[in-house]
């Protein structure tokens, strides 16, 4: 049975990843219709990689915690996220037309989203 606090922040990592979906999609619109699509695109480039990163950080944390078995997979991606998101992106910006500004920006959204449910937190708790 899963305890009240478990409870808790299993709602809240619900949603900052419904927040993470919702910034990544109105901010890849709104960029599109404001700066062209190389930008869009390009937030939307870094609106995914953001999302990768934090779900595997989340695999971690789970895996540490116990509440996930551990593998060689997730022990393999926590040593080798970083080379395979910057060569990722290396090779995206060095052979694309993706603004790096854009992709910079769209990094973001998983740091947005997160501030965006501890104002949601500290309203509720005002309440």
């Amino acid at each position: 049975m899963m305890a009240a606090d478990d409870r808790f922040y299993d709602r809240a990592l619900q949603r900052i990843s419904k927040l993470m979906f919702a910034l990544a999609v109105a901010g890849t619109a709104g960029v599109w219709l404001w700066r062209g699509w190389t930008w869009g695109a390009g937030f939307a480039v870094g609106a995914t990689a953001s999302w990768l990163n934090y779900r595997w950080l989340k695999n971690i944390v789970d895996t540490l915690a116990g509440r996930r078995p551990a593998s060689r997979r997730v022990a393999m991606l926590a040593g080798l996220r970083y080379f395979l998101l910057g060569g990722g992106a290396y090779v995206i910006l060095k052979y694309s037309k993706i603004n790096a500004s854009a992709v910079l920006t769209g990094l973001f959204v998983s740091a947005a989203a997160v501030i965006i449910e501890i104002l949601i937190e500290l309203l509720y708790a005002r309440a």
